[in-house]
């Protein structure tokens, strides 16, 4: 009973605004793990298209992450801080993903204005993808919790960060993409 008075709690908090941010789990893909394959409806720049995980792969890494809902206000900063560095993601030969259990409209609007038409926001409305990557939100299955993810273009695993607090995501993935390919360029 208490569990459920906390979870409602919550629930009440995020609806309001209010950052939780000491509620994460961890997501269980860890580095090494193979990263599942998926395509999606997604949107860049305002226009719909079907985005393939494999097809973006074989053009270098790729930052996958996953964020609870369009046009709150963590997700609102999250996707400005990703936006803003994408040209250093490119440096490194990486794309940047964004999936949410959005439908396609939202996202169609979210990325033009949050995202600035930088980088594709995918829709995951049956929470089919959440649930393959272990991102969904304690609470609220269908829902994503914020969790990231750097993945090599093998397909594998490099760095996972879980943190309900968006203004990490960036500077960690960054850093573990960076350390890979220092190590990837000496070989």
């Amino acid at each position: 009973m208490k569990s459920r008075f906390i979870a409602i709690g919550a629930a009440v908090l995020m609806s309001a605004g209010v950052g939780l941010y000491a509620l994460s789990a961890e997501a269980t893909l860890k580095p090494g793990d193979p990263a599942p394959d998926f395509t999606a409806q997604a949107s860049l720049g305002g226009k719909t298209y079907t985005y393939s995980l494999a097809s973006e792969l074989k053009k270098g890494p790729v930052v996958l992450y996953f964020y609870p809902a369009a046009f709150t206000k963590g997700c609102t900063i999250e996707a400005h801080e990703f936006a803003e560095a994408v040209d250093e993601y490119k440096k490194y030969g990486a794309t940047v993903i964004g999936v949410s259990h959005d439908d396609i409209g939202t996202l169609t609007r979210f990325s033009v204005s949050e995202c600035r038409s930088k980088f594709p926001v995918a829709a995951d409305e049956d929470s089919k993808i959440i649930k393959s990557y272990d991102a969904s939100m304690p609470m609220h299955a269908a829902m994503a919790n914020r969790v990231s993810y750097v993945i090599a273009p093998d397909g594998k695993i490099i760095y996972e960060y879980t943190s309900l607090a968006p203004d990490q995501h960036v500077a960690n993935t960054l850093r573990a993409l960076k350390e890979w390919s220092a190590q990837h360029s000496q070989q």
